[in-house]
């Protein structure tokens, strides 16, 4: 009898351990033009981030992740799609007051999303906040393998700005102050929603994106103005999520991964790097990640192993078994390895960086080729010194504070050599990109070369999109 007993155990535990793991959940955060030195965790002497600083020490802080470009809707459409810009021609930003080009801008239809991926999977989907990969009908959130939308499908000072519910138009004007507030408030209702079920949760804030708004409790609070009012409610808004996890019970079997969809724009900070959103130095490109996985992900880890948010698409795709499409080139790798161990190193031997439809550099771990000249946005001031933002608030279809930044708050190094072709930076000695040494070190020149032309052979010509400049 005993042996029977000790059979039938033997049995069971055998059929146990062969059962399919239960399905973690995932929810992606993303930041709009956070950059790389706007958290206590990367840095910021003023601004207070708690509840990302938590995350970082519960988790992994990345040092070396990028953006395959300097702005929006590209690099959205690489954690969207685990590719590369250049091969689905979103290089450029949707705008609905942009002209027609931008306004009919969109992600094609021939591209898998992550939602429909997991979708397909048997995940519940939800998506709060800016899409950015198509505002016109047939190629919003819902129909793009979300279950459901609330949010600005384009940048918030993009004209018209309005709140969209699924497809419908449910506010105009918008009430920025309390739009991060709002979208917590939706993304947890979805979490609450969908317990019962594995869910994606994508949840594209507003903040820090121009024009900075914050509710009352956030308002003139912070010890760095209100940028920093702005990421402190932005911090607050992650630490209800990861709340709300533990509250449910859900806390152990959910990866959460956080980031920016590239540099910071003025009034923010880009640490030691030199430029800032749209430009192609590394403050255009480098931003924060924070993963947080309990049991899954060691706590305190810091990873300076070279990662890019395509890898973002990878690694869900690894955490929870969901099968892409074998038809076509992911570029987005794993990111589990490193994030699990200290010896794993990164996946990439190179990434690149994009200049609208162009490759324009290429990087390894310690070295970065800019074939392209790097550019920097160059905004004319007027005679006061200040820029005349055409898309600054308002008061009626813009509603946000007027107490915007300007062009003496640049959120990066404005320093260094003149920007030219085949310029080489040593980013291990020299992160800010001070000193081309490509005269010093022609064989790293020739090296990251034949790997950018190499690269560059999946390229194809892709006609720049025309957009208007909006005018009031």
């Amino acid at each position: 009898m005993k042996t029977s007993l000790l059979t039938l155990l033997s049995i069971f535990v055998v059929l146990l351990a062969s059962l399919p793991a239960k399905q973690p959940n995932i929810v992606v955060i993303l930041a709009d033009d956070l950059g790389y030195g706007d958290l206590g965790c990367y840095g910021h002497p003023k601004i207070k981030t708690p509840n990302l600083d938590r995350m970082a020490a519960e988790g992994a802080r990345f040092t070396q992740f990028n953006c395959p470009a300097p702005f929006c809707a590209p690099t959205r459409s690489a954690l969207m799609t685990g590719r590369y810009p250049f091969r689905c021609g979103m290089t450029a930003n949707p705008a609905p007051d942009g002209g027609p080009e931008a306004d009919a801008l969109h992600l094609p239809e021939k591209e898998t999303t992550l939602a429909q991926v997991l979708k397909s999977a048997g995940y519940a989907t939800g998506m709060v906040g800016k899409w950015h990969l198509g505002h016109k009908p047939g190629f919003l959130p819902t129909e793009r393998g979300f279950d459901e939308y609330y949010g600005i499908p384009y940048s918030n000072d993009m004209r018209p700005v309005q709140v969209l519910e699924g497809t419908q138009i449910i506010e105009y004007p918008v009430v920025q102050a309390t739009l991060t507030r709002r979208y917590t408030e939706r993304a947890l209702g979805f979490i609450e929603r969908s317990k019962g079920q594995p869910f994606l949760l994508y949840l594209a804030e507003a903040m820090p994106h121009k024009p900075l708004a914050v509710s009352e409790a956030f308002y003139k609070k912070s010890e760095a103005g209100l940028y920093g009012d702005a990421v402190e409610e932005l911090d607050w808004s992650v630490g209800q999520v990861l709340a709300k996890l533990k509250e449910l019970g859900l806390d152990e079997n959910t990866l959460v991964l956080f980031t920016s969809d590239n540099g910071a724009w003025f009034g923010g900070s880009c640490g030691v790097l030199r430029g800032m959103k749209s430009a192609q130095w590394e403050g255009g490109y480098r931003v924060p990640m924070i993963a947080r996985w309990p049991g899954q992900i060691p706590a305190g880890r810091m990873c300076d192993q070279l990662a890019i948010t395509m890898d973002l698409f990878a690694t869900v795709l690894e955490a929870t078994g969901a099968m892409m499409p074998d038809d076509r080139v992911l570029d987005g790798r794993s990111l589990m390895p490193v994030l699990k161990s200290a010896e794993a190193k990164s996946p990439h031997e190179y990434i690149f960086g994009h200049l609208n439809s162009k490759l324009a550099n290429i990087r390894d771990a310690r070295w970065k080729l800019h074939v392209l000249p790097a550019t920097q946005i160059k905004l004319k001031p007027g005679a006061d010194g200040k820029w005349l933002d055409p898309r600054a608030p308002d008061g009626v279809t813009i509603l946000a504070p007027y107490e915007q930044y300007n062009l003496d708050a640049f959120p990066g190094l404005n320093t260094g050599d003149a920007a030219a072709k085949m310029q080489l930076f040593d980013l291990q000695h020299d992160p800010g990109e001070q000193h081309d040494v490509a005269t010093e070190h022609p064989e790293e020149v020739k090296r990251l070369m034949a790997a950018y032309e190499e690269m560059n052979k999946d390229v194809p010509v892709i006609l720049e999109v025309k957009r208007t400049p909006y005018k009031k």
